[in-house]
């Protein structure tokens, strides 16, 4: 009977969290709206990537937005990204090139990149995206851009996955749509955690206030999500999940190569506020003793109780990230949620014991 209790309790917290998780599962969608208010400055820091900048920069070039430059930093690369980027800014004024080159302070360094293309903006409202990443439509910077206000000044966006055949595919959308689900509920319920560099908006004036990244220069990862855990606020963050102001990017298509990035991202966790640290902290680890106690509460004398604890739990579980998948064109995922939660509880959980044990100082 105590292990019944135990595992009541511990579903009741999980769907608590869904509970949290409803704020944007439930969220109505807002009118659609684009703005050309202000002018914007698109920050793209390139390593080495030549052919992406290929495809991409026409496409950002596309934007239908009257008044916006673009910055793009040549971080030390050694293939053909300087050149790319000088062939386009040859026949687009827009266009600004950042030179950076390695030195012994800042060696390979993305945070210093980026603050060297920070500083060479001429606007204040700076949105960000990677050199990977494609916008889904000609209107993702005027409406990203119209999430900006005087109070607003910190837009967090969605930076999706291609939808491509395979289970590895499968489960690196299925990690992006459950983060994307935690951060944009936990900024509604104004208390905003990180962002995802591949779709973020921010202002200088915030940067600047905030000494940019000077608190975690040194860091590898995080100049996305530490800066927001650093600079959010209830009071200055919007979140922008129109399907138009989506990005988009290819996923790993080896489990190596994914791991190693999903290991670069979760090392900057152990840096949030103490609270964001417990909050999230529990919500593995319920989730985790859930999965443990579940099939050893069907082994008792309770198991018809147990089995309806695991009914109500996986109802909200559905319920909850089914909404928010619909909301984030990820609706194909929806038959297997608690398969690939099982699945990448136990591959975070890996993750977590070989980051406590390895150290890393490079981006790339």
């Amino acid at each position: 009977m105590v292990l019944l209790y135990v595992f009541g309790a511990v579903a009741l917290i999980n769907c608590a969290y869904y509970i949290l998780f409803s704020k944007f599962s439930f969220l109505k969608p807002s009118e659609k709206r684009t703005s050309e208010k202000y002018p914007v400055s698109l920050i793209v820091c390139a390593k080495n990537e030549a052919e992406n900048l290929q495809n991409h920069i026409p496409l950002w070039q596309k934007q239908r937005y009257h008044n916006f430059e673009i910055i793009l930093i040549n971080d030390a690369s050694v293939d053909e990204t300087l050149e790319v980027m000088e062939t386009f800014a040859a026949n687009d004024p827009r266009i600004q090139i950042v030179n950076v080159k390695n030195n012994e302070a800042f060696w390979a360094n993305k945070k210093y990149a980026l603050t060297l293309g920070i500083k060479r903006a001429k606007n204040t409202r700076l949105i960000f995206t990677d050199a990977d990443c494609y916008p889904a439509s000609e209107d993702w910077l005027a409406t990203m851009a119209s999430n900006f206000s005087d109070k607003k000044q910190l837009v967090l966006g969605y930076g999706a996955y291609e939808k491509q055949p395979g289970f590895l595919n499968k489960i690196i959308r299925f990690e992006t749509l459950m983060t994307a689900l935690q951060y944009f509920s936990y900024a509604k319920s104004g208390n905003p955690y990180m962002g995802v560099g591949r779709n973020l908006a921010y202002t200088s004036n915030l940067y600047y206030e905030n000494n940019g990244f000077m608190s975690h220069i040194k860091i590898p990862s995080g100049d996305d999500d530490l800066f927001v855990n650093e600079a959010a606020t209830s009071e200055n963050v919007a979140i922008c999940v129109e399907p138009e102001a989506f990005t988009y990017s290819l996923p790993k298509k080896k489990k190596k190569k994914w791991l190693i990035q999903k290991k670069r991202h979760y090392s900057t966790a152990k840096l949030y506020k103490p609270k964001h640290r417990i909050l999230l902290g529990a919500y593995f680890i319920f989730n985790f003793l859930f999965w443990l106690l579940a099939p050893i509460i069907l082994f008792t004398d309770f198991w018809i109780f147990g089995f309806g604890i695991i009914f109500i739990r996986i109802l909200f579980q559905y319920i909850i990230i089914g909404n928010a998948a619909k909301k984030l064109k990820e609706a194909d995922l929806l038959p297997f949620i608690p398969f690939y939660e099982l699945f990448l509880i136990f591959t975070q959980l890996s993750i977590f014991i070989s980051n406590s044990s390895e150290k890393n100082s490079r981006w790339k």
